[in-house]
């Protein structure tokens, strides 16, 4: 397997560098011996787009959400294809559905409550609610000091 990681560390360099001819061969490379490469797959999406060719990436972009249907990542990229290709209504579903994915990310990210908003917002509240009741507990209230003992206290 890490002959694949090099493989497409390779190709990525040569996308960062501009040559996506270049990393599209070397992509299809590894999507030849492994046609679930997720990254490779979506390495090849971008470089077609990058070269103006958006029904390939399109097509691409739909291979890689095959392979993980609920990454954000993929639906990002394919809202900029459909966007770039003048698909705008297509572009907006997968723009919705990565912000789908990105909340179920965020929900099943370690270490956080599944909580719906509307608990995120009662639970922020709570806090100045109590705050506010707090000057009624103060033992000694300041305003009251320098009133007569035995004074008008009825």
């Amino acid at each position: 397997m890490s002959s694949h990681q090099d493989q497409f560390d390779d190709a990525m360099f040569d996308y960062s560098t501009g040559e996506y001819a270049v990393a599209i061969s070397k992509l299809q490379a590894i999507l030849a011996e492994d046609p679930d490469h997720f990254d490779a797959r979506l390495g090849l999406a971008m470089s077609h787009y990058r070269l103006g060719d958006y029904p390939t990436a399109i097509a691409e972009g739909h291979r890689a959400e095959k392979l993980k249907p609920n990454e954000q990542l993929v639906h990002t990229n394919l809202s900029l294809f459909y966007m770039k290709s003048g698909d705008k209504q297509t572009a907006e579903k997968h723009g919705l559905q990565a912000r789908i994915a990105s909340w179920k990310g965020n929900m099943a990210a370690p270490g956080t409550e599944p909580a719906p908003e509307e608990d995120a917002d009662l639970r922020m509240a709570q806090p100045k609610a109590q705050a506010f009741k707090l000057p009624e507990k103060f033992p000694d209230m300041p305003w009251k000091k320098n009133t007569r003992p035995g004074g008008d206290q009825h």
